[in-house]
């Protein structure tokens, strides 16, 4: 399946795991400074989060590009 996508970092990765690297990365006050959404700001969790960014494709698109930008800056 990898063969269908080589060049797509994203490919293989589900929501909850860059999320989760994204917390443990920056923290969820760290977050909420870089992607000022309140799931992140107020009462954070990966479940109200997760919820919350399946639903709004904008807040996961901002998602996404903050982790290619970390894991790029790496």
């Amino acid at each position: 399946m990898s063969q269908e996508q080589p060049n797509n970092p994203l490919h293989g990765k589900t929501l909850e795991m860059i999320l989760n690297y994204l917390v443990d990365y920056y923290g969820w006050d760290g977050l909420g400074d870089r992607i000022e959404i309140r799931c992140f700001m107020y009462d954070p969790s990966i479940k109200s989060s997760l919820t919350f960014l399946r639903k709004t494709p904008w807040a996961r698109k901002k998602v996404e590009d903050l982790y290619l930008a970390t894991i790029i800056s790496k």
